[in-house]
């Protein structure tokens, strides 16, 4: 696909021998399909930590909602947070 935009970029050395390296390997045509690779794994990763960020309004929102008519979890301060906090790993590593 030709370029619409053409970009100027400076690269480390480092980098740079990276990416001449995925295209020598056959993994990119060019140094430009490489870059709009990363662009949209940057993209892709800052819109999943944009939408876990809402996720967690959402459940702050919801938490203060549910403190504000007086309905607490059951226990101590230290169970609630322990329940919450075994909440969220068993969420990451299903």
């Amino acid at each position: 696909m030709p370029a619409q935009h053409a970009k100027s970029i400076a690269l480390t050395a480092e980098w740079d021998r990276w990416v001449d390296a995925l295209v020598a390997a056959g993994e990119y045509k060019s140094a430009s399909e490489v870059m709009r690779d990363g662009l949209r794994a940057l993209r892709d990763g800052r819109e999943r930590h944009q939408a876990n960020l809402m996720e967690i309004r959402v459940r702050i929102d919801k938490a203060l909602d549910q403190a504000d008519r007086g309905v607490f979890a059951q226990g101590s301060g230290e169970d609630a947070v322990r329940r919450a906090f075994d909440t969220a790993c068993n969420k990451t590593t299903s």
